[in-house]
């Protein structure tokens, strides 16, 4: 009998009380409180449902979440069988279903998709990154800057990305636009009046193909022609399924990181006064969000082709095994976000399947948060951090908005 194991070999799994929902406005208002319950009452892996009736394994203890990310051989990606037993209408399928990404696959399928995508990443120019930023940033503010007051996550947060990522990968607006309302709308399909699921994913999956088809006809000097044009061939489907992924993550995570951000620097103590003073804070905070509010809270699923005794936890065949980057990094017998610089967090994930656009990501948060703390130094929080709302959903950790003023800046 493991250590973990109950008498009479049954896991903590099936002996604690019933599963978490990880969903709905009271997990959205206080994750952390969930996972620490979570933590006290089974350990480092604990039953959860992501919406109602989708079940699943959630891993909240940090090295048993980095041994997950390692071992694709016992942990693979892909899980058909699960998804045929969820309703087609059910709002974690859009986000879970088994697409031909990198994100799904295994073995040498993964590694080919994976290479195309490096490769081209490798390619973005650092010096046009920054100035997609600065400039997407500018235009923005330049919008806001005269009225004293603005919602940082609907008048930038929220566009930024979306802007820099149509610059990366010449995207036009219509086409970026259509892929951000359908990510979006499949992160919210289960909160109340959202978009439905199936016709947000209708969505996504035609922007996207339209987007291959117009690379195809108009190659230039942006990722999506890179794809396109890359030594392992990937054909119009794979195409398109790897920009809408790329895209998604590229968008909906670094709102996140920046809304968050934010509120980190405007409402901590730790970094008042020092808001313009150079890019130490904005680095500083940027780390420690990472640790505690990391901007993808629960994601990596994998799928156990068979009943696995993992750390004392039986894990049955097929069933949703979830990675928690939040709880994982904030798991008190192992991380730690007490010093600047310390960047062993899980938010970006880890093994074969770690965010290859790590790099870029953090480039554009950083300097989109500090273009708008040079341009606007006085920003104030219009909320209390109690007044705050969060966007419901299992998957990520994001503002529903970020009210500020500050004193009118002088015209340009």
């Amino acid at each position: 009998m493991s250590e973990r194991e109950e008498p009479g070999g049954r896991s903590p799994l099936a002996a604690a009380p019933g599963p978490a929902k990880l969903y709905g406005p009271e997990f959205a208002h206080d994750p952390g409180a969930v996972y620490d319950r979570l933590r006290r009452e089974y350990g480092e892996l604990a039953p959860v449902e992501l919406a109602p009736g989708a079940e699943a394994t959630l891993v909240i203890g940090y090295d048993a979440a980095l041994e997950v990310m390692r071992d694709p051989g016992r942990f693979p990606r892909g899980g058909r069988e699960w998804h045929a037993t969820l309703p087609p209408d059910s709002p974690v399928l859009p986000v879970l279903g088994d697409r031909p990404t990198t994100l799904s696959a295994n073995g040498t399928v993964h590694a080919r998709l994976r290479t195309a995508i490096t490769d081209s990443l490798a390619r973005i120019d650092s010096f046009a990154l920054r100035g997609y930023v600065e400039r997407s940033a500018d235009r923005l503010i330049d919008a806001f800057a005269g009225k004293g007051e603005a919602d940082l996550v609907a008048d930038y947060a929220k566009p930024l990305p979306i802007l820099v990522s149509n610059e990366l990968f010449g995207c036009p607006a219509e086409i970026g636009d259509r892929i951000s309302r359908g990510t979006r709308g499949m992160l919210d399909a289960s909160a109340p009046g959202a978009m439905p699921a199936e016709e947000a994913n209708a969505m996504f999956a035609e922007a996207t193909r339209d987007l291959v088809a117009l690379k195809r006809a108009q190659p230039g000097p942006d990722v999506t022609s890179w794809l396109i044009g890359h030594p392992a061939g990937l054909d119009d489907e794979e195409l398109a399924e790897q920009l809408g992924m790329l895209l998604a993550i590229g968008v909906e995570p670094e709102l996140n990181l920046i809304a968050n951000g934010l509120w980190l620097l405007l409402s901590d103590d730790r970094f008042g006064g020092d808001l313009a003073g150079g890019s130490l804070p904005v680095e500083d905070a940027l780390d420690e969000i990472l640790w505690t509010d990391p901007p993808l809270a629960n994601f990596g699923t994998t799928y156990p082709r068979h009943e696995v005794n993992f750390r004392g936890h039986r894990l049955p065949a097929h069933r949703p095994v979830v990675i928690s980057y939040a709880a994982a990094t904030t798991d008190p017998s192992r991380a730690s976000a007490d010093r600047a610089g310390n960047r062993a967090h899980l938010a970006f994930a880890a093994g074969p399947h770690g965010c290859p656009a790590k790099g870029p990501a953090r480039v554009i948060a950083s300097l989109a948060i500090e273009r708008l703390l040079d341009r606007l130094p006085d920003l104030e929080p219009a909320v209390r951090g109690d007044e705050l709302r969060w966007r419901p959903g299992p998957f990520h950790r994001a503002l529903v908005e970020l009210p500020v003023t500050f004193p009118v800046e002088e015209e340009r």
